[in-house]
């Protein structure tokens, strides 16, 4: 696995996918410049090598050329993150981006125009491809949150660089954290899956039921399998069409001695929002009209004793609408578990969109182990899957 360090990029033009695809205020300020963060240490790793970095992102989803998902917007605060004058092409190939990239000078940065103004990035283009490729010497892919996607700037790309290709740190961070949890972990080993759904978490059960000891499920998926086991949900989010898979996991989990951790408690709402009434109730009991909204204290009491003697820690999901600050202690007790755990020399790997924004929302990110940029590039890997960014450099 060639990384960054694997390179001298003195006199070199780094050619680095990054996502710098971070939310923006109606003035077009960015609001969470994590993501520019992120990739600050590969960027600054070139330039002291005496190298120049080409910086190529997409943002949002635009259709054509619109002036508000302009990576223009950005340029001030990607200097200010990272401590040089970022220059900017107002296009991402052809004459301005290549006229920009050939009077780069060492120790320079220049950002391009968002990428997906061309519809060729996304549909993988050869040769929209290849125009990027002649902007530099070296290809480095730092942006695990679009390595599940076959673009041309985060897949294609690389077979022009056949001798010249790595990963940025970032990413190499990543696959070293993923493969850790699912290949290197050290028992007992514990997997915290939340969310609405167990159908968008399926195969991600399916394949770590043969890493994991034990199984900590909240969040909606919770009343799916809280009804497939004959209990009473109210007006729970369920998946009716599921129950039988439900039964399925957790027979498949049993035969696996995987010890299957569900809420015995829940806080229960008559209405989904933040001041609606609310009544702590046993999870099989939940009275019509009324909805499980947050894992309830003896749930949260059980899963303490499994966090404080689990060994490695994979955290994807939340327990409850934690977006809603009564129905957010759920995830929030979970979160100082888990960071009390890592404390005590425990890994955890925290990932997913929601579980990251509560880790970033309650100030726990400091006590993990490692957050998680990419969600849906995360949830592949962990269903077992090859993500098309990383196989290309590794090709």
């Amino acid at each position: 696995m060639k990384t960054l360090n694997d390179f001298n990029f003195r006199g070199k033009k780094a050619l680095i996918r990054v996502d710098f695809n971070v939310p923006l205020d109606e003035n077009f300020n960015v609001t969470d410049a994590n993501r520019i963060e992120a990739a600050q240490p590969t960027i600054a790793k070139i330039l002291a090598d005496g190298g120049s970095a080409i910086l190529m992102s997409h943002l949002g989803r635009p259709k054509g050329k619109e002036d508000q998902y302009s990576l223009r917007h950005i340029v001030s605060k990607t200097s200010e993150v990272l401590g040089v004058p970022v220059q900017f092409a107002t296009d991402c190939c052809g004459e301005v981006a290549q006229n920009a990239a050939a009077n780069l000078k060492p120790g320079e940065v220049l950002l391009l125009e968002n990428l997906r103004f061309y519809s060729e990035e996304e549909a993988g283009d050869v040769d929209f491809s290849k125009e990027l490729a002649i902007l530099g010497d070296i290809y480095v892919n730092d942006a695990f949150g679009t390595a599940h996607r076959a673009h041309a700037s985060t897949t294609i790309i690389a077979q022009f660089f056949p001798n010249n290709k790595c990963f940025g740190l970032l990413l190499a961070k990543e696959i070293d954290s993923l493969n850790r949890v699912l290949n290197h972990s050290v028992k007992p080993v514990t997997a915290v899956l939340g969310g609405s759904k167990v159908s968008s978490k399926i195969t991600v059960i399916e394949n770590i039921l043969d890493k994991v000891d034990h199984m900590i499920i909240g969040g909606g998926m919770t009343f799916t399998f809280i009804k497939a086991l004959g209990g009473q949900v109210g007006n729970s989010i369920c998946e009716n069409d599921k129950l039988d898979l439900a039964l399925a996991l957790l027979h498949k989990a049993k035969e696996k001695n995987v010890q299957v951790h569900l809420p015995v408690d829940a806080v229960a709402a008559d209405a989904f929002k933040n001041d609606a009434h609310t009544q702590i109730v046993d999870v099989r009991e939940i009275p019509d009209g009324w909805q499980g909204l947050d894992a309830g204290p003896r749930s949260l009491e059980n899963f303490k004793s499994v966090i404080m003697n689990s060994k490695t820690i994979l955290w994807n999901g939340p327990l409850g609408v934690f977006e809603m600050e009564n129905f957010a202690k759920g995830t929030l007790t979970l979160g100082e578990y888990i960071a009390e755990s890592t404390a005590n020399g425990a890994f955890s790997l925290v990932g997913g969109g929601d579980s990251v924004a509560a880790v970033k929302q309650f100030g726990l990110e400091g006590r993990m182990s490692y957050v998680s940029t990419g969600g849906g590039a995360m949830l592949e890997m962990l269903e077992g899957r090859t993500l098309p960014g990383i196989q290309a450099i590794l090709d």
